[in-house]
């Protein structure tokens, strides 16, 4: 029996069933084009980024036919699973994407900068200043300012990120870089650096809050991982470019001025791409089940938002039904939908299971001892016989293009391999490092490669597990409800434990020696793979609300 499509040519319905009585199993419609004999048969599936249960594109038949599904089963489940993908284009995520991860972009190249900075700051000859003369403690402020900043940040975005919305903080975010890198170029005075040190900081505390959140809400599901993934790679992009440009300036009268200033342009297009950008249709459709506005308001500016994302003609009915499905998934998760999370539902029930997996992994992130290793970097170069190792600048560059080539790594495999094999590799990877660096300070000193080969599978292991994952399960694990609040305890204690670490290394280096506190952060590292294998589940394929409800549940 030959029918006419709206979204394609004419088609031929098989009901082999047909004469059965309705009361059997019921059938799926097995649709054949004419004109196309190998054209995939249609069957309903759901839209994966935003757990539709209807077919994207419903045929419109001319006659009154009416389609059956499946009651359940593993029928249903199989067709379901192998359908679950949401079509897109991919010129249509770059810039929802790009604006956002600039944000990450400007974090990494102000610990760039900063490397050169502090010792273009401290030269008699190269500061430009009178005040070169810097103690320990002002110095530390300087290098840790911006450290500081962003801890401020989280803990102002805490209780006022749902009100502002992604798109919003991530404005304001670059409004505080672009201002805190100027302030900060054009400071006459140690004090005013500070100042500028600090909004600068503010700037990261957002962006780092605001930016896997945007993303994760409005990109596909298929590629949510690669592009969150991304995301670290344009903070270790940032971190190179740090490196290079101090590299250039190290050697100008002021040159600290411009490697700081430079900021100010790129924070400058982040702040006008994003306001170029939608706000995102999920948070608009929270706060419509918060109760925040008219219901069917949001409800018609998500839609809107959507469709331009995906570059869709206004009123398309795709764009419609995907948010008509995600709104009353929230609704269904709502028991009060007049309140918002407060602050203790956050270490309650299945908000306490994601702050317990997405807090730990950024805090094993940070007490493996990340911002410590690589303060080892140079001498370690330097005993295997590096001859660029005498100049630290460069030394930098030859590190930060491979942690850039090894996120790269990370970011092709990790929507193919998983969360979990990643992070458990690349963990083990660490302690199996940190092992050889203490060994090599006890008693193999006598053959620097090494350290050399130690230092770069410690880097290479970090890029491809704790660096972009860690964001990646903190992005995605968090319910809508308490999302803003969950990622902003997770940003807190990321560069709570930062700072702690940072502050605790020349201490402890000097009451353990360096062979034991690699020990130390070799024994963390195999707790956090024990956390890892316990606790951390994979998250694969599955859209944020299908997080919420198979995992979290």
């Amino acid at each position: 029996m030959a029918f006419t499509s709206s979204i394609g040519p004419p088609f031929t319905l098989n009901l082999p069933h047909l004469h059965q009585p309705t009361s059997q199993k019921s059938f799926y419609f097995r649709c054949k084009a004419n004109s196309n004999p190998s054209s995939k048969s249609l069957s309903p599936f759901k839209a994966n980024n935003f757990l539709s249960t209807k077919p994207l594109l419903a045929p419109k038949f001319n006659v009154g036919a009416q389609r059956e599904y499946s009651a359940g089963g593993e029928d249903e489940s199989r067709i379901s699973d192998a359908t679950n993908q949401e079509a897109f284009s991919w010129s249509s995520v770059i810039l929802p994407f790009l604006f956002p991860a600039l944000g990450g972009l400007l974090f990494g190249y102000d610990i760039g900068a900063t490397s050169g900075a502090t010792i273009s700051l401290q030269s008699p000859e190269l500061s430009g200043t009178t005040w070169f003369n810097l103690s320990a403690v002002q110095l530390g402020l300087v290098v840790s300012g911006s450290l500081y900043g962003a801890l401020l940040g989280s803990i102002l975005v805490y209780s006022i990120a749902d009100f502002l919305g992604r798109k919003r903080e991530l404005i304001i975010a670059a409004v505080l870089y672009a201002l805190g890198a100027l302030t900060t170029a054009y400071a006459p005075g140690l004090g005013v650096l500070l100042v500028g040190r600090l909004l600068y900081g503010l700037g990261i505390g957002l962006a780092m809050h605001g930016a896997p959140l945007y993303i994760a809400e409005t990109c596909p599901s298929q590629i949510r991982g690669t592009l969150i993934s991304l995301k670290e790679l344009f903070i270790v992009l940032g971190i190179l470019l740090g490196y290079f440009v101090g590299s250039f300036q190290i050697n100008a009268v002021g040159g600290w001025r411009y490697m700081y200033g430079l900021s100010a342009p790129l924070a400058l297009l982040m702040g006008i791409g994003m306001w170029s950008l939608p706000p995102s249709p999920r948070w608009l459709l929270l706060r419509a089940v918060q109760g925040k506005g008219s219901l069917q308001e949001y409800k018609e500016q998500a839609i809107s938002a959507l469709g331009k994302l995906r570059r869709r003609p206004p009123g398309d009915k795709l764009s419609e039904r995907q948010i008509e499905d995600t709104l009353v998934s929230l609704k269904s998760s709502y028991t009060d939908e007049k309140s918002e999370g407060s602050f203790l539902e956050v270490f309650q029930g299945p908000n306490l299971k994601a702050f317990i997996i997405g807090g730990g992994l950024v805090l094993f992130q940070q007490i493996t001892g990340q911002p410590s290793v690589l303060y080892y970097a140079g001498p370690i170069l330097q005993s295997a016989g590096f001859s660029a190792a005498a100049d630290a600048t460069r030394v930098s560059v030859v590190i930060g293009v491979f942690k850039l080539v090894m996120t790269w790594i990370a970011v092709a495999k990790v929507d193919d391999l998983g969360r979990r094999p990643l992070l458990i590799g690349g963990v083990c990877g660490i302690a199996l490092s940190l092992l050889l660096l203490s060994a090599y300070y006890k008693i193999l000193g006598g053959f620097p490669l090494v350290a050399v080969s130690a230092l770069l599978l410690y880097v290479g292991c970090y890029q491809i597990s704790f660096g972009p994952i860690s964001w990646l399960m903190v992005s995605e694990i968090f319910p809508l409800r308490t999302r803003g609040r969950g990622i902003s305890l997770a940003v807190l204690t990321n560069f709570g434990s930062n700072a702690i670490v940072t502050f605790a290394f020349s201490p402890l280096k000097e009451l353990l020696g360096a062979e034991n506190i690699f020990l130390l952060f070799a024994a963390i590292a195999f707790l956090a793979v024990l956390f890892i294998v316990r606790t951390v589940p994979e998250t694969k394929g599955l859209s944020l609300e299908e997080i919420e409800s198979k995992i979290l549940k």
